[in-house]
């Protein structure tokens, strides 16, 4: 990536791409949100949950193609290919960082 990614961010892209449950999950805070596919899902079980399922489900990849932020908040564009219809697709995932860990990702 040649992108100027948040540490935090960056780990978070290369533990999915790895499809590393545990190193993706280390990436949120304890009280972290995550709104994804009209589900809203809070606390790191109902996160862990959630990515075993989209990894099982999806089979995904991330390419980050942008990135905009300012202070705790980043906007990246993510191209998502994978196992599901339309693949590639390009989203936005939307960060909130506190104290170096994701407190609520929103992917659009």
């Amino acid at each position: 990536m040649n992108l100027q990614i948040p540490q935090i961010i960056r780990d978070y892209i290369d533990a999915s791409n790895s499809h590393d449950v545990e190193s993706i999950l280390v990436c949120f805070s304890d009280n972290a949100t995550v709104r994804d596919e009209n589900e809203t899902l809070h606390g790191k079980q109902s996160i862990k949950e959630w990515i075993v399922r989209t990894i099982g489900k999806y089979q995904f990849h991330f390419e980050p193609l942008k990135i905009q932020h300012d202070d705790n908040e980043a906007t990246v564009v993510v191209k998502v290919s994978g196992t599901f219809p339309g693949s590639p697709v390009t989203l936005d995932y939307n960060f909130t960082i506190d104290s170096d860990k994701i407190s609520s990702l929103s992917v659009d």
